[in-house]
């Protein structure tokens, strides 16, 4: 259950940085800059860097991540795969390909949830203990930002109750439209 906004904790000096819950925060700022055991990249199939995210992780992590990249042949929508973080403050990346957005017709809505569980998975068998997402299929590929974030925080309270290593969940907002989706997602 979310917090009320009046027991929320701030952190000084961040960025928007809110504690939601007990092991969940909201954060407006630069996911590249994220002192966590992993970020969340919203890849493209190709893992081979893109614009928005993707690309702003690949230029941070800089040119070690591509070739790794390289050798991994691509990901299928709605699985994920992982590398390290490079010259990121994250030790992993984790490359996760969302669905593109259709109308709600082809079933994106358990897609995206599957990407989110696929996340989750790979961080538990990489000893990930805390884990930073960005708003995946939110970008060019169209989702609705208020629908992908109920998917998304459903999927992280879900993983945080039944999967102990996860201790600390982080959905890092770009933009304030993003934020905002979060935050009424979140009952802020």
């Amino acid at each position: 259950m979310a917090s009320s906004p009046s027991s929320l904790t701030r952190r000084a000096g961040s960025e928007g940085n809110v504690k939601v819950e007990d092991n969940i925060e909201l954060t407006r700022t630069d996911m590249t800059k994220l002192e966590v055991d992993a970020i969340v990249n919203a890849a493209n199939a190709s893992l081979l860097g893109g614009g928005g995210v993707d690309g702003a992780i690949h230029r941070a992590a800089g040119p070690e991540l591509l070739a790794e990249c390289r050798m991994l042949q691509g990901c299928p929508t709605v699985q994920g795969k992982v590398t390290q973080g490079f010259r990121l403050p994250a030790k992993f990346v984790i490359h996760a390909v969302g669905p593109l957005w259709r109308g709600g017709r082809d079933g994106e809505p358990e897609l995206l949830a599957s990407c989110y569980r696929v996340c989750f998975s790979l961080a538990v068998a990489n000893g990930v203990k805390t884990i930073a997402f960005p708003a995946i299929s939110c970008g060019v590929y169209g989702y609705p930002i208020l629908d992908a974030s109920r998917i998304a925080v459903r999927e992280a309270r879900a993983a945080l109750k039944t999967l102990h290593e996860v201790e600390r969940v982080v959905f890092a907002c770009f933009t304030e439209e993003v934020f905002q989706a979060y935050s009424r997602t979140l009952e802020l």
